[in-house]
């Protein structure tokens, strides 16, 4: 794609790839159902993942460490979208399950204990609709948004877990996983052995990898090492499309109160993807990486995805009802550095956008609170709600309470439930308690729904 040459032009991409990420997000959130049973606590995930570029196919290994959080169970329900399962063990002892929809049932052989640590292997096969990404024609693989497409877990927001991750890749491709890198080796037969851990634990949906013959640069960012990968670019273009990814994590940081959650934050530009953010790194579009070639206030979307470490990733939603909390605040803090970076009217236009939008959403009848009632068949509407609605409500919500509170509140969240799932009370009550405002009628009109009438 050629090179955007005027700011009217780099808006139109930016607004695309907006809805695109809101899509493509959507579209894989509403097929994932969780598990029918949350008897346990995933504390560990050791995989390895074996994906087939000619055949779009990948077959994996999963053991999966757990505590009971009930006094007995002898049942485990996971995510398995898709997956077919071969074999499931406890130690060397096959276990009989059931693969049934999109989650698997395993019968323990004896009941698991509320607190006793237990662990289980799967063994599994498939071939993944959308959340494992082939493109054989440019020898590149990466994950998007569906991780039980590719992994057997707990694929729900508010389950948390650490993570040993090894993918076997062709050899020579650059990639990158969650966490830190172990170790490379090669195995023969044209494969390396890439192996990755992350040590903090985050959800599910977060995890993931990326690999391809890309062109790698690398920056400093204060204490956090920045690494580039993009295939068709240069060293030196890598730089300038992520010359403010620094600058963004330090801002971050200081709105957050918490340091990024890492030593190595990992920015990839890949064939034609919508934008995902993972424990750790991003993935966007190779076209989009032009666009801000052409324009460095097209950059917002590169903000967007790097709030996700703090808001969605470090601060998650319970569940996806409250699904703003994710994403609604990415996109407010993407344009409150967009102010701080090329000044207030950058940061004004995107607020006139949500505002024109929320507009047209009422005017249509299709408003709705921020907070849906479920999140089964989320439409292109309901998506602007979470989205648009969501930052031009926070831009409301700075207004009233004045910089210093708003901020201070905004911090003391963020501060608070680091590490944590969290719902929209949560939200509402850090702001309360910093401003020492009762902002329950705010919260009443703009995020809950309507009490129901007696």
């Amino acid at each position: 794609m050629a090179v955007v040459k005027d700011r009217n032009a780099a808006a139109r991409l930016r607004r695309r790839w907006a809805g695109r990420i809101g899509w493509a997000l959507a579209w894989a959130l509403a097929g994932a159902t969780p598990a029918l049973a949350r008897d346990i606590d995933i504390r560990h995930y050791v995989a390895r993942i074996e994906p087939d570029l000619k055949t779009r196919s990948v077959k994996g290994e999963v053991s999966v460490r757990f505590v009971a959080s009930v006094d007995s169970t002898d049942l485990i329900v996971l995510d398995r979208d898709g997956l077919d399962i071969d074999r499931v063990r406890e130690g060397e002892r096959s276990l009989s399950f059931d693969q049934t929809g999109r989650v698997l049932k395993i019968r323990l052989s004896r009941p698991a204990l509320r607190g006793q640590l237990r662990e289980v292997t799967i063994n599994y096969h498939g071939s993944p609709k959308f959340g494992l990404q082939f493109h054989p024609e440019r020898r590149q693989i990466y994950t998007l948004f569906s991780t039980a497409q590719w992994l057997v877990g707990i694929d729900a927001p508010d389950e948390r877990a650490s993570l040993d991750l090894s993918v076997v890749l062709p050899t020579g491709l650059k990639a990158v996983g969650n966490g830190y890198l172990v170790g490379r080796r090669s195995l023969g037969n044209g494969t390396e052995l890439h192996r990755w851990r992350q040590t903090v634990p985050m959800p599910a949906y977060t995890y993931g990898f990326a690999a391809g013959p890309f062109e790698e640069a690398s920056d400093r960012g204060s204490k956090v090492r920045l690494r580039y990968l993009g295939a068709g670019y240069s060293q030196n273009e890598l730089r300038r499309i992520f010359a403010d990814s620094g600058d963004m994590l330090r801002y971050f940081e200081r709105r957050a109160g918490v340091p990024y959650p890492g030593g190595v934050y990992t920015q990839a530009l890949v064939a034609r993807t919508i934008g995902q953010e993972h424990a750790g790194f991003s993935l966007l579009s190779e076209d989009y990486g032009r666009g801000v070639l052409g324009d460095r206030r097209d950059e917002s979307l590169i903000a967007h995805e790097a709030a996700h470490q703090w808001w969605g990733n470090l601060v998650t939603c319970r569940d996806w009802t409250h699904f703003w909390l994710n994403e609604g605040f990415a996109n407010f803090l993407a344009a409150s550095y967009m102010e701080q970076r090329f000044g207030r009217e950058e940061y004004l236009k995107q607020v006139d956008g949500w505002r024109r939008r929320y507009e047209k959403l009422k005017e249509a009848g299709k408003d709705k609170p921020l907070v849906f009632p479920d999140w089964d068949k989320p439409s292109a509407d309901d998506r602007a709600v979470v989205y648009q609605k969501g930052a031009y409500v926070l831009h409301l919500l700075r207004e009233e309470l004045g910089e210093v509170a708003f901020w201070n509140g905004l911090r003391e969240y963020t501060r608070g439930h680091r590490g944590a799932a969290v719902t929209s009370q949560d939200f509402e009550r850090s702001m309360e308690r910093v401003s020492g405002r009762d902002l329950s009628a705010f919260f009443a009109i703009w995020v809950y729904p309507p009490a129901p009438s007696r």
